[in-house]
């Protein structure tokens, strides 16, 4: 139930705005002064204050001041006589929600009061959000027990501290953008803006615009100024995806903002000014790149002044249970699926895979997988058509060796299941066989 605190010295008044809330379906706390008020918001979380100007022990204005150092989630209205007005006023400067004249009508103060619960109610949702995450991109949780993955968190709790670029090297899909964000939460600009940017997904002009804005009339098609990602990104964290694929001629203009903080936006002659931390990532060897002529080697330097490299998932073998027992939990409640359990033989061909895709492809193959599970677990059957067949050839003692017939005979069938998509009529008329045949097949040789 949503609280309010009353507090007024006029005993009439409390009782009067104690029934009248209550009508409303409000829980009710009242005081008569400034220190019960301050003792009963030690013990309760009201939502709104309504509270007098004139206290015997002080005044409203300073209570707001109070009560919102304390939480700034509470919303709290005031009461004044007539000549406090421009009191109340300083009051709203100083985080009031608003004030009402003693005297006026009921019909005034419940609507004024449930506009004020509605937007504590919106503070209480943002901040929730806001702890929600903060939980999800610390560094402590991030998914994983390996050796390997317990450096690379310590090396970004080290360097989150700091305000030095970060280059974070790795496959794709490795969680470069988790880290990414990890990083920037457990920093000093966690309450600014993260913005991320694939420097892939543009085209050279497309990207220069995307990154640092520009004015209208600066080329065809700008009709009015646009704001680019480092002013979004001001005082915050810019995360540069993919940096290795950034065309050669804006990479000059990136390390110009490096090492003045300022850059010239498309259309304007005057330099703009910005405090952002860079954070960039690829899965090239930028050394490579800066030999073949394709990345400045006075960029990459500036860069990667702490370079950050995250393990493949074949590389931490030991976490890849830990991860796909949380996509399959994640994935349950998505769908709306009852709590689905994986088999310990789809444990054992999850740890034989090369997960060339990472955790974003063990991500995909779990969805994938309880979309077409028939029971509570996910089973062989339920994976991929190349990762069982995969298993199925490297396994030992089944018959499966390259001059069993049986293997052969499986292997094709499991091929022409992939090419029809699994249209099954369709891979038995390639096969030349009976779909009735085709079945038995499957399920001999459990496809």
């Amino acid at each position: 139930m949503d609280k309010i605190l009353i507090v007024d010295d006029e005993a009439q008044i409390r009782k009067h705005l104690t029934r009248l809330m209550e009508l409303e379906g409000y829980e009710v706390l009242s005081a008569a002064d400034c220190r019960s008020a301050l003792k009963l918001l030690e013990f309760h979380a009201p939502e709104v204050v309504i509270c007098d100007v004139s206290l015997p022990d002080g005044n409203g204005i300073k209570l707001v001041t109070n009560i919102k150092k304390r939480d700034p989630k509470i919303e709290i209205v005031l009461l004044t006589a007539h000549g406090n007005i421009p009191d109340c006023v300083q009051a709203i400067k100083n985080g009031a929600f608003d004030y009402i004249t003693k005297g006026n009508d009921n019909n005034k103060i419940i609507p004024l009061v449930s506009r004020a619960m509605e937007k504590a109610r919106t503070n209480n949702l943002v901040k929730k959000k806001e702890s929600k995450a903060c939980a999800m991109y610390s560094l402590d949780s991030i998914l994983g027990h390996s050796k390997e993955i317990r450096e690379v968190q310590s090396l970004a709790l080290k360097v989150s501290v700091t305000d030095v670029p970060v280059l974070l090297t790795g496959e794709t899909g490795t969680g470069k953008e988790v880290f990414a964000q990890a990083i920037h939460q457990n920093s000093s600009r966690k309450n600014n803006n993260f913005v991320a940017v694939n420097c892939s997904s543009f085209s050279k002009e497309l990207l220069e615009s995307e990154m640092f804005g520009h004015k209208t009339g600066s080329f065809t098609g700008a009709l009015k100024d646009k704001k680019g990602l480092f002013e979004e990104a001001n005082n915050g964290t810019l995360f540069l995806d993919e940096i290795g694929e950034m065309a050669f001629e804006l990479q000059a203009k990136l390390l110009r903002i490096l090492e003045t903080g300022e850059y010239i936006k498309l259309g304007e002659t005057k330099p703009t000014k910005v405090n952002v931390r860079i954070i960039a990532a690829t899965n090239r060897d930028l050394k490579a790149e800066i030999e073949k002529g394709n990345f400045r080697e006075d960029l990459f330097y500036r860069l990667s002044v702490f370079q950050i490299h995250l393990p493949s998932l074949r590389e931490r073998k030991e976490d890849i249970e830990i991860f796909a027992q949380f996509f399959v939990h994640f994935f349950s409640e998505k769908l709306g699926y009852p709590q689905i359990n994986l088999t310990e033989k789809v444990i054992s061909i999850f740890k034989e895979y090369p997960w060339k895709g990472n955790i974003r492809e063990l991500r995909n193959v779990i969805e994938r997988s309880l979309i077409v599970s028939d029971n509570n677990c996910i089973e062989p059957k339920d994976l991929p058509l190349d990762m069982h067949n995969m298993h199925m050839e490297n396994s030992d003692g089944k018959g499966l060796s390259e001059f069993d017939m049986g293997a052969m005979e499986c292997r094709h069938i499991a091929r022409v299941l992939q090419y029809t998509q699994g249209n099954k009529s369709e891979a038995a008329r390639l096969l030349k066989i009976g779909l009735t045949t085709l079945y038995r097949k499957i399920e001999e040789y459990k496809l």
